[in-house]
């Protein structure tokens, strides 16, 4: 699987988690030529508190368009060390 962005690609993997429709990407998996960090967070009654990093491609920010959650609760441990996308970034095969 791949998450592309304004025409690269962020994130590369056959190693792949599944949470409520979110593909789940290994964090060493993330090209952090495109990475940027994010003060942002939210709170999930599901999976904990979740952190972010926006992504700079060609001069053009996408604020907090990945999120990941250092310390997810039990029933989600799976994604821990795991990043998901939204804001326009594309999951294809």
């Amino acid at each position: 699987m791949k998450a592309i962005w304004n025409g690269v690609v962020i994130a590369q993997s056959d190693d792949i988690v599944v949470v409520e429709g979110n593909h789940y990407f290994p964090e060493s998996s993330l090209n952090r030529d495109y990475v940027t960090f994010s003060n942002h967070h939210t709170m999930s009654a599901l999976k904990g508190q979740a952190s972010y990093y926006s992504l700079l491609v060609n001069g053009e920010m996408n604020t907090d368009a990945a999120w990941y959650y250092p310390d997810p609760r039990p029933e989600v441990e799976e994604i821990k060390g795991r990043v998901a996308f939204w804001k326009g970034v594309k999951i294809e095969p």
